[in-house]
């Protein structure tokens, strides 16, 4: 078994043991490797939405301005190893082997063992520290107060991009019981940012803001004078100059204001960023898997909505790009997202729905997702197979001359990423 096949083997292995709460084991793996994450300038970023689209931004502009960044995501898109990039490059398999074999020998006399997510969280700090990145970029999983990430001590500043109902089982019910744990985030003295408008949200961020000594930023309306989106990019105008930035989708608008002011603050704290850099940072990001067009012929979007208000900024893309036509989709999801609701938001804006289950053991199956679509107004047939039900969906778009949004989990990206290279091949 070679070291990268090690490694992975060592990921599944802890999986099996499920996730578990308290930040207990990750700050005792951390102390046997040293405490990389003390040894860092990081900025952690929570949010229901937009964490992984402002983080490649974000890593992007700091690369730009001269910076060796690391940057920690998840889910995985393609290859574990993508959950780890430095300069925006992905790692090699040498090096997540190495990070996750080392991180899990630190691990072994451990009497509560940690979980995969921990394991990953562990091998961010360790990897980014070893390669001597200057600036980590990094992104809880879930939540804020006990996500294993939280184990920073006084990063740079803190990022809440936005606050919405998802992962209510653990998180809370409402907006303000959601806020509460990804405030979690934030540190004594530490600048905040607030990138949302849910007002709730933002009274429980404040209040623990100003309890922790901690100055809370939010957006400036005023020096945002215009924005926009063209096709094939996102624009806003901000003091009177025009950034832009290929990510395409109508939330991307939100999460370029967000890094635009999260600069802004950085600046303060003494990080030199030029102009220059931040324009040019932006043109250059690259990210997967938010309203990506994978093919022509018929144009197939992927986009990884996956909780409501994920869905709603999906139906405002759809309506933008789209305004005279209905596309048709492919649709994936977990069992315990709220499918019935992007039902009812779908409805007025697609024709027909192809129905799939991603390749996890949380997916709902594809014939219980085409029956309530049925029950909901919206056309749909089920197939157990991705490829089928791909190309079955890439040949209802293509005779009808209507694009294909593939939507849902980003669980999906990997098997539809491999069908639509295996569409242009087969041209």
């Amino acid at each position: 078994m070679n070291r990268f096949d090690k490694a992975s083997e060592i990921l599944l292995k802890a999986s099996r043991s499920g996730s578990r709460l308290g930040l207990e084991r990750i700050y005792e793996l951390a102390a046997r490797l040293g405490d990389p994450q003390d040894k860092l300038r990081i900025v952690h970023v929570a949010g229901t939405n937009g964490k992984g689209s402002f983080s490649a931004m974000l890593s992007s502009v700091l690369h730009e301005a001269g910076f060796k960044v690391g940057t920690f995501s998840s889910p995985a898109m393609l290859t574990p190893c993508d959950q780890y990039r430095i300069n925006g490059e992905i790692i090699s398999k040498d090096q997540f082997a190495d990070a996750i074999i080392t991180v899990n020998e630190a691990a072994l006399t451990m009497a509560d063992p940690p979980t995969e997510f921990e394991l990953m969280t562990a091998a961010a700090y360790y990897l980014f520290d070893k390669e001597q990145c200057e600036i980590a970029v990094i992104e809880c999983g879930m939540g804020g107060d006990g996500d294993s990430t939280n184990i920073i001590r006084k990063p740079l500043m803190s990022v809440i991009t936005n606050v919405a109902l998802d992962h209510c089982a653990y998180l809370g019910n409402t907006t303000s019981e959601i806020a509460g744990h990804k405030a979690g985030i934030i540190k004594e003295g530490v600048p905040c940012y607030f990138g949302g408008e849910d007002e709730q949200a933002y009274k429980v961020i404040s209040y623990i803001a100003i309890q922790k000594g901690s100055k809370l930023y939010t957006p400036s309306s005023a020096e945002f004078k215009r924005e926009t989106t063209l096709s094939g990019e996102t624009q806003v105008t901000y003091k009177d100059a025009l950034y832009r930035t290929p990510l395409r989708g109508s939330y991307q608008v939100r999460n370029l204001i967000n890094v635009i002011s999260c600069v802004e603050i950085l600046r303060f704290l003494g990080v030199e960023i030029s102009d220059g850099a931040l324009s040019e940072g932006l043109m250059k990001v690259r990210w997967e898997g938010r309203f990506e067009q994978l093919c022509s012929e018929p144009d197939v979007i992927f986009d990884g909505a996956h909780n409501p208000d994920g869905m709603e900024q999906l139906c405002r893309s759809i309506s933008m790009y789209y305004p005279d036509v209905k596309p048709a989709i492919l649709i994936g999801v977990l069992a315990d997202k709220d499918y019935k609701l992007y039902c009812r938001l779908l409805r007025p804006l697609v024709c027909r729905a192809f129905t799939i289950a991603p390749e996890n053991h949380r997916a709902l199956s594809s014939e219980a997702l085409a029956e309530c679509f049925n029950e909901g107004g919206i056309p749909s047939e089920s197939y157990k197979n991705i490829s089928e039900g791909f190309e079955a969906a890439c040949s209802y778009a293509a005779r009808e001359s209507i694009p294909l949004l593939v939507i849902g989990s980003l669980y999906l990206y990997k098997d539809i990423k491999e069908c639509a290279e295996k569409h242009l091949t087969s041209k």
